[in-house]
């Protein structure tokens, strides 16, 4: 089978080439570039190039990042697999911007999701059809499981590492014609079967979550659009004014540290609400929400009504809980109330063999 594997250099996407290669597969190992921190997107790709689809272009020589592109055709010449690069850095600039505008609106935005979503799965499963691959392949902690509803994704095998939460999206176009190699191994011996290959990324550090974002991510939003940080209230529960802040992309749901107010009690970020500019502080007890809404739903699942397991972070604690699907919305029963939870999140629901049933995005946080 021909496969498109994205390689982003590190040792899972590297280690996922091997054995595909090693099941007999015809492996076409793709870099996406994306567009490193401080880089702008727009900065062409120098070196032979042919188009694919419409505003894509590949080329055997192109980079991205210095390292990761260069540790990616390391890994391809090793393993003597053709290597592309795919510039999605326009493309990408639809990621940054939902990031901004979830934080902007008050919500906590899960980029990564949206990126398998968008262009892992979306536009790079596109190119890889035109290409003649049948499947697209990536280094997700993550498994394909049988189910009487078709192909589901499942947890991977490496419960501290699964990486399923961050696939819910994708769609069952996608799940049909993927393929997670590393899903049955635990990182350990990831490492240890790329120190037996030889790869160069055998040892090489894990990447950050949000890759476009090198440290602080309201710096990174402040520096972008300034104008847009504006001075508001920190209040309590019942509307009093404790303090000021400088923008309410500066807090998360759940924060504690970095408020700024002084009170005999510790005092936990509890909402925000972006129209009055003001951040609404309380105590730890006042955290809990006992379920949610969520909009955007990709469900795999027949069944529409069941008891289940749901994941609220990308390595959170499976919650037990109760789940309506009506009209497109998920209404979600927590078992028993879950701290921290804010709209703008991702919301993924496990059946009992560990395969996703579907998700959506919370829209509202109900009461506990």
């Amino acid at each position: 089978m021909k496969i498109l594997l994205a390689m982003s250099g590190g040792v899972d996407s590297s280690v996922a080439a091997a054995l595909l290669k090693r099941d007999g597969h015809d492996v076409v190992g793709c870099f996406m570039r994306l567009g490193s921190p401080g880089e702008e997107l727009e900065t062409p790709i120098d070196g032979e190039s042919c188009t694919i689809g419409t505003g894509a272009r590949i080329g055997q020589h192109g980079c991205c990042s210095i390292n990761d592109a260069a540790d990616a055709r390391l890994v391809a010449a090793k393993l003597e697999i053709p290597f592309y690069v795919v510039n999605f850095r326009n493309d990408f600039g639809r990621i940054i911007s939902y990031f901004e505008e979830e934080y902007h609106a008050g919500r906590t935005p899960n980029p990564c999701v949206r990126c398998n979503d968008w262009l892992k799965f979306g536009k790079l499963r596109q190119y890889a059809e035109q290409l003649g691959c049948e499947a697209v392949a990536t280094g997700h902690y993550a498994r394909i499981a049988a189910s009487d509803d078709g192909p589901r994704i499942a947890r991977g095998l490496d419960q501290a590492k699964d990486q399923s939460y961050v696939l819910f999206g994708v769609g069952r176009a996608a799940v049909a014609k993927m393929m997670l190699p590393i899903g049955g191994m635990e990182k350990p011996a990831v490492r240890e079967l790329a120190r037996e290959l030889a790869l160069p990324v055998f040892d090489k550090p894990d990447s950050q979550e949000i890759c476009f974002v090198p440290d602080d991510y309201a710096a990174f939003l402040a520096k972008r659009a300034p104008e847009r940080f504006t001075e508001g209230s920190i209040v309590d529960e019942s509307g009093r004014e404790l303090g000021r802040h400088d923008g309410h992309q500066h807090f998360t749901i759940g924060q504690r540290r970095g408020i700024r107010v002084a009170a005999t009690i510790p005092l936990y970020v509890l909402r925000k609400d972006p129209a009055r500019n003001a951040v609404v502080v309380g105590p730890r007890d006042a955290l809990g929400v006992g379920g949610v809404e969520a909009s955007d739903v990709t469900w795999y699942a027949d069944a529409t009504d069941l008891e289940c397991t749901v994941q609220v972070r990308a390595h959170g604690v499976p919650i037990p809980a109760h789940v309506r699907l009506v009209d497109d919305v998920l209404s979600i029963a927590f078992a028993q109330t879950e701290p921290g939870v804010a709209p703008g999140q991702a919301v993924v629901c496990y059946d009992q063999d560990q395969r996703i049933l579907g998700g959506g995005w919370i829209r509202v946080t109900l009461p506990g």
